[in-house]
């Protein structure tokens, strides 16, 4: 594997070990998110997961508590599935989960991700970005924090 050029690394934009993110299409202006280079996948904190169909296509539909340490707060969401998979969690432990595919918001930076639902009620982070949702697109700092700051959505 080559080093990236110089260039390269003025070009992407940089995330720390934790940031604040945005899900507009789940109604989730801010949520704090741990970014994790060890986990493949990403993942949102759900329960009270509902699949439905609309159409012929398939839908989820679950609720979330946005804020960490705090259950009183609850958004519902609504998304397409896009598959469920086996997931293995950081214990090992595998689950099958629902996928849902979403525009996600860092800082000024729109991507979009494929997120796992699970219940991250017993996790700091209620929401969790793996690799795959940042390859080639950032670079990461481990030892800050919140560089790119609050996303500026209205949800």
């Amino acid at each position: 594997m080559t080093e990236p050029t110089e260039q390269q690394l003025i070009e992407k934009p940089m995330l720390g070990w934790r940031e604040w993110a945005a899900l507009p299409e789940l109604n989730i202006s801010q949520i704090k998110a741990k970014v994790d280079t060890g986990a493949r996948s990403s993942a949102l904190h759900a329960f009270a997961i509902d699949p439905y169909k609309k159409g012929k296509q398939a839908w989820v539909m679950f609720a979330l508590h946005p804020i960490q340490k705090e259950s009183d707060t609850v958004i519902e969401c609504h998304a397409a599935v896009k598959d469920r998979r086996i997931v293995s969690d950081s214990g090992g432990h595998k689950q099958r989960r629902y996928v849902i595919e979403t525009p996600l918001i860092l800082g000024v930076h729109t991507i979009n991700a494929e997120i796992t639902l699970t219940n991250r009620d017993s996790m700091l982070f209620r929401m969790l970005i793996g690799r795959t949702a940042m390859t080639n697109r950032f670079l990461i700092n481990a030892q800050a924090s919140y560089i790119q700051g609050k996303p500026l959505v209205s949800v």
